[in-house]
């Protein structure tokens, strides 16, 4: 399937060259100049423009990806529109506000422009090898895609969630559930550097808690690769960035009257790193780098 994705950065360009290793015919587009340099090196098709890239698309239904951060979808979705035609389906891949995302499709709809929002996660290595899909939207679309979100995906690892913006909202979940199990590993850590027993091997301990235990996982296997790098996360401050999952997870359980100690806590320790610089903020900060190649503050 022809497949036209505009944001070619850490996930959009792995996602790229797993949709191109499956047989899909991918061009990209990017506003970095450099980015758009990077990817046309690894044989993508990338154009210049919006314009370039959507300009000669008036007989197939055209397939427009977006993975781009939450607060430019609406401009890219007004750039894009005056090219499609009805039918044509826009796919936001990106971790968008699932209340924003209903509101696309409903607006889209209207210009009988469809609309899907898929969770992606996994990481940069997920939308490579392999990603985890959460997919809403119409259940004639899903069809339709289905088999490339067979393709880029792990075994099992994708699903139909139901009605336009349920596959963002279950991400929006997912990423609350991570944000919680998150903050357990980097307070397990805090406490192990500050026990009585001293030169502990961090890599070690997490290579073992990885093989068998209750909570072996894939994101005590990104920070045994963290310590890998930097045996006690010296190179790194213990400040951790939010890009508001958590947050509007939270907004939704107060709606709804459900308590989210854990996960409300776990996003407060996040606000609280940016003031203290503690060994378990460091652990979580080193995590997220690990899969999803999210900033990390050096030491000065």
């Amino acid at each position: 399937m022809k497949i036209h994705l505009i944001g070619l950065g850490k996930m959009g360009s792995n996602l790229a060259l797993n949709l191109k290793d499956h047989g899909h015919e991918v061009i990209g587009y990017d506003p970095s100049e450099q980015v758009r340099k990077t990817i046309s090196e690894t044989g993508i098709v990338v154009k210049n423009s919006i314009d370039e890239l959507l300009k000669n698309t008036n007989k197939d239904r055209t397939i427009v990806w977006l993975l781009v951060p939450n607060q430019y979808v609406d401009d890219v979705i007004n750039q894009v529109k005056p090219y499609l035609k009805p039918n044509d389906i826009i796919v936001d891949g990106g971790n968008s506000n699932f209340n924003l995302s209903l509101k696309r499709y409903e607006s889209l709809l209207l210009e009988q422009i469809d609309f899907v929002d898929v969770g992606t996660s996994g990481g940069t290595f997920g939308a490579r090898n392999g990603a985890c899909l959460m997919i809403g939207g119409t259940k004639e679309n899903f069809e339709y895609l289905e088999k490339v979100y067979k393709d880029i995906s792990v075994p099992n690892g994708y699903g139909y969630m139901g009605s336009p913006a349920s596959g963002h909202f279950t991400k929006m979940v997912h990423n609350g559930i991570e944000y919680g199990m998150m903050q357990a590993i980097g307070e397990g850590f805090d406490l192990l550097e500050n026990s009585n027993f001293k030169n502990l091997d961090y890599k070690k301990i997490a290579q073992v808690w990885n093989n068998g235990s209750i909570i072996e996982s894939a994101l005590i296997g990104y920070i045994e690769s963290a310590f890998d790098k930097d045996s006690h996360l010296d190179e790194i401050e213990g400040r951790i960035d939010d890009s508001g999952e958590g947050m509007w997870m939270i907004e939704e359980a107060l709606k709804a009257k459900v308590s989210l100690p854990v996960i409300t806590q776990s996003l407060f320790s996040r606000y609280k790193s940016k003031d203290e610089d503690k060994f378990g903020e460091k652990v979580v900060a080193a995590m997220r780098k690990e899969f999803g190649g999210h900033a990390v503050y050096k030491k000065k």
